[in-house]
């Protein structure tokens, strides 16, 4: 299964298809090969299309809200999910951003086109009406782009797998190590964590339900338990085994799996170290 695109591609050729598309639209009509419109024409045509994509965009907004409660709710259920849909949270706004810009463009330029028509220069008029409907075309492709994403039956495995590669990104002359060594060394950080954090259990807002690994860990650190540099090597590792388990690949580097048993080792001695204190 292919890694998802980072945002920053399918922005880049939103941005590059807008620029051809406006480039050829205006010189096919400034070579008097395109489409002749009367005034009614024009002011039914921006008019309309900017009703239509105002509202497509209204109804993508919604959705979207409902389907970030669902991802919410997941998340919640489930602690492990919380680096994936996170990773998907902030794909989704970038997106959701542009795609923002891209309408907004469009419904303005929409106005600048109605209200030029009527006393604006004939040439001036056919740039603003070709770049006016080209953002209109590209916002509708990166709305559809957007649905289709945020509905991938497979994106917590995609998310998973982005996440990894950030984490462990295993190279061809890189050893691969023991997956069976990382989780043992996991699941004795993951004790360490429970242990020491079983104080902070009563202040969570469902008794019942653990405290994610991640928040365990954050905790320790503003209690000065732990410092900013076993911290963050925590944080990776715990990304990394909820990675895996949610459909990155069921592998891991020499190097990921010797930082695994020296984390351990210092988590160990650093609340050793708290408790005797």
């Amino acid at each position: 299964m292919k890694n998802a695109l980072s945002p920053a591609i399918p922005i880049t050729l939103f941005l590059v298809a807008l620029v051809a598309l406006i480039i050829v639209t205006t010189a096919i009509a400034l070579a008097d090969r395109g489409i002749s419109l009367n005034e009614t024409q024009i002011m039914y045509l921006f008019s309309t299309s900017a009703q239509v994509i105002a509202t497509i965009y209204g109804l993508t907004l919604t959705g979207f809200v409902f389907f970030r409660n669902e991802l919410n709710r997941e998340e919640s259920e489930d602690e492990t999910l919380s680096d994936a849909v996170e990773n998907l949270k902030a794909r989704y706004y970038v997106l959701l951003v542009f795609i923002t810009v891209l309408v907004f463009a469009a419904i303005l330029l929409a106005n600048l086109a109605i209200s030029y028509e009527a006393f604006g220069s004939y040439n001036v008029s056919i740039v603003i009406f070709n770049i006016t409907q080209s953002t209109f075309i590209t916002s509708l492709i990166a709305i559809a782009y957007f649905i289709f994403d945020v509905i991938e039956p497979r994106r917590i495995e995609r998310a998973s797998r982005a996440l990894q590669k950030q984490v462990d990104p295993i190279v061809a002359k890189q050893a691969k190590g023991s997956l069976e060594e990382f989780v043992q060394n996991y699941v004795s950080i993951e004790t360490l964590l429970d242990n020491a954090a079983n104080i902070y259990q009563e202040i969570a807002p469902h008794p019942r339900r653990r405290i994610s690994n991640t928040r365990l860990a954050e905790i320790l650190l503003r209690s000065e338990r732990i410092d900013k540099v076993l911290y963050l090597r925590l944080k990776d590792l715990i990304t990394l085994r909820n990675s895996i388990i949610h459909g990155a690949e069921p592998r891991v580097s020499q190097e990921m799996v010797d930082a695994s048993r020296d984390v351990l080792q210092k988590l160990r001695e650093s609340l050793d170290r708290k408790h005797g204190e």
